[in-house]
């Protein structure tokens, strides 16, 4: 299965014209499309409409939608260039504006390659234990999930103390098998918010406000090791940003977030 398989994603006749049914599985567990659905859903959209790869990719989430509800997604393209195509994605259930995407897609021949960020000291996920998400209990997108814990808290260690802001993790969408691509970084690059409450010590998360994917080097890759760095938290907003890892060390894309922060009820 590839992430378009996975997320359910839709073509029309129309090439620039998609839909996305919002399946249960899509959804976080407060009833509605996961961010991170929503941008993998986008990219897909971009990347099959105008055949080129995403470089970067930045989504402003407006509204919710529900389960069984269907989001239209527009594909807007002002600018195709030689290398470069400048675009824009418009996602709407009904009338209701659900998310705004703005893009550039492409590829450039150039005679060097180099990355200069390093992945932190991380065992095998086999050898981590699981992450203890708090609301398994529902069919949501967190049980699609696999999630390994590299660096992180749980149970009394959450005792309000501040942390370094720093989680590490494992992750992956186990039913994705033909590969990590950009669509699949996009759903998981969706946690700046799993990092607040690491940061702050408590059952706490957030809604995403945006989140901004750079795409820098996609290779094969089964897990992605997810370096989650919580910069601050201030004013009822919390800002953040994860470096995306493949198992051998290369850097495949960032995504940086803010959110509306919140303190979950036990």
């Amino acid at each position: 299965m590839d992430s378009r398989t996975f997320l359910g994603l839709q073509q029309t006749h129309n090439p620039y014209r998609w839909y996305l049914p919002v399946q249960r599985k899509l959804c976080t567990g407060g009833d509605f499309l996961y961010g991170g659905s929503a941008l993998g859903a986008a990219i897909s959209a971009l990347e099959g409409a105008t055949g080129r790869n995403v470089i970067w990719v930045t989504a402003q989430y407006l509204s919710y939608a529900r389960p069984d509800e269907v989001m239209d997604i527009d594909v807007i393209v002002p600018v195709m260039g030689n290398a470069i195509t400048q675009a824009r994605v418009v996602g709407r259930v009904g009338e209701r504006e659900i998310i705004t995407v703005n893009a550039a897609l492409g590829d450039r021949e150039f005679p060097i390659t180099a990355q200069f960020e390093t992945a932190p000291p991380a065992p095998h996920p086999d050898d981590c234990p699981p992450w203890e998400h708090y609301r398994r209990d529902f069919e949501t997108i967190h049980n699609f999930m696999e999630e390994r814990v590299v660096k992180g808290r749980f149970g009394n260690d959450l005792d309000g103390s501040l942390s370094d802001g720093r989680a590490t993790m494992w992750a992956r969408l186990p039913q994705v098998i033909d590969g990590v691509d950009a669509a699949t970084l996009g759903v998981l690059g969706d946690f700046v918010p799993r990092g607040v409450g690491q940061a702050l010590g408590l059952h706490a998360g957030g809604n995403s406000l945006d989140n901004t994917l750079r795409v820098v080097n996609l290779v094969p890759t089964t897990w992605v090791l997810l370096d989650i760095r919580v910069h601050a938290v201030a004013r009822g907003f919390a800002h953040g940003l994860v470096h995306m890892y493949a198992e051998d060390g290369t850097l495949m894309a960032t995504a940086s977030q803010s959110c509306i922060a919140r303190i979950h009820k036990k």
